[in-house]
């Protein structure tokens, strides 16, 4: 007995299972694991709104040409119409041909047709060129963030759109200073310029982009007819059919409108205050500073919380900083207000443009991005002329107005966003839900076409089989022979 004890007493014990893994969604960490294709996205934005010369110079360019102050505001009204259009069209194709071909024709037609401004003969074939340069160069926005999404873990989304963000506020922030640059020399270095800029994002995504088989556009078509949305519809009326998603473009529209005042009736409250127009200068040098140095810190915090708390956050602080502009016309109350819808901005915006593509199908992801972007373009177009009439009309009430609408957007977004991790109405889970993001149904079956992008369905025994392959990385949307990062 006494020997049976004193074997037992020499057995060691047995060690603590090892801890979980801890998942590091921190900047640099999910930079350097992110896949090429999605870095080439991200080099992509940014190259595409640093070129983006037309909208900030076109009114300059048509009075230069000799026409009036009414047609050039015209034509830039246009160009408006068309981003929306864009948009709209933009989801569409991308669920249709995938995201790589439509960046490829996005890129394509809009050097093409920048270039084409520049010879239009006569007033309204320029118009027609605008709209189209507007309309084809929106369609990659939806595809880029399809595939951003398709290619990343689900639980780094955020972190990624955030990191697009960044790469889009850098270029629009240095655009205007290179297009004065190319303006110096003429017009038609400017136009030749961003039509160059446009190939280049082109070329990038012909070679970093995994292509898409032609058996994956064909199962996506099959989805989208074997599982029509509410009420038998599909398209765009089966993202409508989905009556939170609505809510939630509601408060998009809403949210945008407001937002930009600060654009257009900021600067005339600023002026009729008799204040000089430095501090609207300041104030907009605060929000880009912030935004541009503090967003990706701050999303490596927010992309933990539950949704509906960056929901509160994220819209409910815009409401909150318009009305500390109504307290009195005062440096320090616009400064201190545009500092807290600054800080919506940077809680809330990577996650509010991050949800499009985790909340509905996967058949359906282009259009439910388009939908959002498209009512936030024109949000962006309508609300500087319903915020100055508003002005003229009610004077520095503007801002409780501007408050108001801004809570009910507020109450909507809270309303309409729902956790993203359950099963989208209309549809399966979307792609990136396994261990590591990825879609555990997806598999490769062409290993000849380097590159290319199959969404197929195996037998749940073969998952597990001996031997079989752990599921990609990057998202479960590229095979084993797509580019590694």
């Amino acid at each position: 007995m006494t020997a049976v004890i004193e074997n037992e007493s020499n057995v060691p014990p047995t060690p603590p299972p090892p801890a979980p893994p801890t998942q590091d969604d921190g900047v640099f960490v999910t930079l350097r694991e992110t896949p090429r294709a999605v870095k080439a996205l991200l080099f992509g934005g940014f190259i595409s709104k640093l070129a983006a010369f037309i909208q900030i110079y076109l009114v300059l360019f048509l009075t230069d040409r000799g026409f009036s102050a009414t047609q050039a505001g015209l034509a830039l009204g246009v160009y408006g119409a068309g981003a929306v259009a864009g948009s709209l069209a933009g989801g569409s194709l991308s669920d249709r041909l995938g995201a790589r071909a439509v960046t490829l024709i996005s890129m394509g037609g809009s050097a093409v047709l920048i270039v084409s401004i520049l010879y239009a003969p006569n007033y309204a074939t320029l118009l027609a060129a605008v709209f189209l340069v507007s309309t084809v160069g929106q369609f990659y926005r939806p595809a880029a963030q399809t595939m951003l999404t398709e290619l990343t873990p689900r639980h780094r989304v955020v972190m990624i759109t955030a990191m697009y963000r960044l790469g889009l506020n850098l270029g629009m922030t240095a655009a205007p200073l290179i297009g004065a640059g190319l303006l110096a020399v003429s017009y038609n270095a400017l136009f030749w310029g961003e039509a160059a800029a446009a190939l280049i994002f082109g070329v990038t995504v012909m070679f970093a982009l995994p292509r898409r088989a032609p058996r994956a556009a064909a199962k996506t078509v099959a989805a989208e007819e074997a599982t029509p949305g509410q009420g038998g519809r599909t398209g765009y009326l089966a993202v409508l059919a989905d009556w939170r998603y609505s809510v939630y473009l509601v408060a998009m529209l809403l949210t945008s409108i407001v937002y930009c005042q600060y654009t257009a009736t900021l600067p005339l409250d600023i002026s009729a205050a008799g204040i000089s127009l430095w501090w609207y200068g300041a104030a907009v040098s605060l929000n880009g500073l912030i935004v541009i140095t503090c967003e990706l810190a701050m999303t490596k915090v927010v992309q933990k919380w539950p949704i509906r708390l960056t929901a509160v956050l994220g819209l409910g602080l815009v409401s909150v900083g318009y009305a500390i502009y109504a307290i009195s016309p005062l440096p320090i109350w616009f400064m201190l207000g545009t500092l807290v819808w600054t800080l919506s901005e940077i809680i809330g915006g990577p996650t509010t443009f991050a949800y499009p593509a985790l909340a509905g199908p996967e058949h359906l992801r282009g259009r439910y991005i388009g939908a959002m972007q498209s009512v936030f373009g024109l949000g962006t177009a309508i609300g500087p002329v319903i915020g100055t009439l508003v002005w003229f009309q009610v004077g520095r009430s503007v801002w409780l107005w501007a408050a108001l609408v801004s809570a009910i957007a507020t109450v909507a977004g809270v309303i309409g966003m729902r956790d993203p991790n359950k099963t989208p109405p209309g549809g399966t889970a979307t792609a990136g839900t396994g261990p590591d993001g990825a879609d555990p149904d997806t598999v490769a079956v062409d290993p000849l076409a380097p590159g290319t992008v199959v969404l197929d369905t195996v037998p749940a025994d073969s998952q597990g089989a001996p031997g079989a392959s752990a599921p990609d990385k990057a998202g479960g949307s590229r095979d084993a022979t797509s580019p590694a990062t």
